[in-house]
């Protein structure tokens, strides 16, 4: 189907037979969950059999969602960013049991001499907070944020706990590419990903790109419903935590203050890994397709690659988001804090609701982006009825 509507829901693209529970979940997201613009895009064993979109492209109700809309897709990005260290390790340029201080000589300063790459990757490194945020300015001009998390001082003995990394890693990541490879981190997506796959997906989108962006902003929830994710009834202690402005959780959400403004141009244009990347449903579920397996003759991980990356090095109590989180190499894996599609899935979500992931059993890979942003940090309703409805067609 090019497109039909549904109870007011007008939805474009295609969801192949069988996979029709998908796009009944996608309009039920406008109907019942406060959707205003979205996509999603499901692939199996490399082939595409959802790509639907529906609403307007920005939250304002002005302009309809095209097929070429890309959206700022949050920590959803950083699922890409951590691509980038496996695949250099899979080439033999990066050993991620080697100490971070050995391509990055400033990074060792104030006790951070024994933090390895895989510490970076797995949120062990212990650096999630700086002692002075920066500037949006300085947090994009590529070299304030590398000088500050190489000074900081970590807050807890690297590679002994985990907590997330949510804007650190932006230069944590980005400036450990640079030093190995000598391109910045978009560039080497840009170049060894997405230009081979044919992905619509940016860290530091274009100029001749940026037309294509649509607004986001915060949209209300619905009464919450009960997917056993962090969002649904926090604790005590997660409301605490963030509303304490001396806690880790909000110094390190806060590396970055005042938050940018996602909207504007320069933000989009800046390379931020952890937070800026821009995508199509379709980019970040065909970027992992290919990490699982072959997309029209490319294939990203190799199996030890792979296996790297689903491979549980942190779970436990999270030092930032205060609940118990599972990672891999660079990926959050599946568990009650980030429910996936199956034991095996790996991904990443971004704040407020898009979501990238593959699960290698099954053969599927998921993406989902929205410009209505709703309060949540590793698992939103809409995605999640979205993943259940692919659960439910496997």
């Amino acid at each position: 189907m090019s497109g039909s509507a549904a109870a007011g829901v007008d939805v474009r693209g295609t969801a192949a037979p069988g996979f029709e529970a998908v796009r009944d979940a996608f309009v039920r997201n406008f109907e019942q969950r406060g959707d205003r613009g979205a996509a999603v895009a499901v692939y199996r064993h490399g082939r595409k059999v959802v790509d639907l979109w529906a609403g307007t492209r920005d939250v304002d109700g002005r302009e309809p969602w095209a097929v070429d809309t890309v959206q700022v897709v949050r920590s959803a990005g950083k699922g890409i960013a951590a691509a980038v260290p496996l695949l250099l390790h899979q080439r033999g340029q990066i050993d991620l049991h080697a100490a971070v201080g050995t391509y990055w000589p400033e990074f060792k300063a104030n006790g951070k001499e024994r933090v390895l790459v895989r510490h970076l990757l797995a949120h062990r490194a212990g650096v999630p907070a700086l002692d002075r945020p920066l500037t949006p300015e300085e947090a994009a001009d590529g070299v304030s944020g590398p000088r500050a998390v190489a000074a900081q001082r970590p807050a807890w003995e690297p590679g002994t706990a985990h907590g997330y990394h949510a804007q650190t890693y932006s230069w944590l990541i980005g400036e450990l590419v640079r030093r190995v490879t000598g391109r910045t981190v978009g560039r080497w997506v840009a170049e060894e990903i997405a230009r081979p796959l044919g992905l619509d997906f940016w860290f530091g989108i274009p100029d001749d790109e940026a037309h294509r962006v649509g607004r986001i902003g915060p949209v209300e929830a619905p009464a919450a419903e009960n997917t056993g994710a962090l969002r649904v009834r926090p604790k005590r202690s997660v409301v605490d935590a963030y509303r304490d402005p001396e806690s880790l959780t909000r110094r390190a959400f806060g590396a970055i203050d005042p938050l940018p403004d996602e909207n504007d141009g320069g933000y989009r244009a800046a390379e931020l890994p952890a937070s800026n990347g821009t995508a199509t449903a379709r980019g970040l579920a065909r970027c992992y397709a290919a990490m699982i397996g072959p997309v029209d003759g490319h294939r990203l991980f190799a199996p030890a690659t792979l296996t790297l990356a689903r491979t549980e090095e942190s779970a436990g109590p999270d030092q930032v988001l205060v609940v118990n989180t599972r990672f891999g190499l660079g990926y959050m894996l599946h568990g009650p804090a980030s429910p996936l599609l199956a034991p095996g899935s790996f991904g990443h979500p971004g704040r407020g609701g898009s979501l990238g992931f593959a699960d290698p059993e099954s053969g599927i890979a998921f993406g989902y982006v929205t410009n209505g942003l709703q309060k949540g940090v590793t698992a939103d309703p809409r995605a999640q009825a979205l993943v259940r409805a692919v659960r439910s067609v496997l």
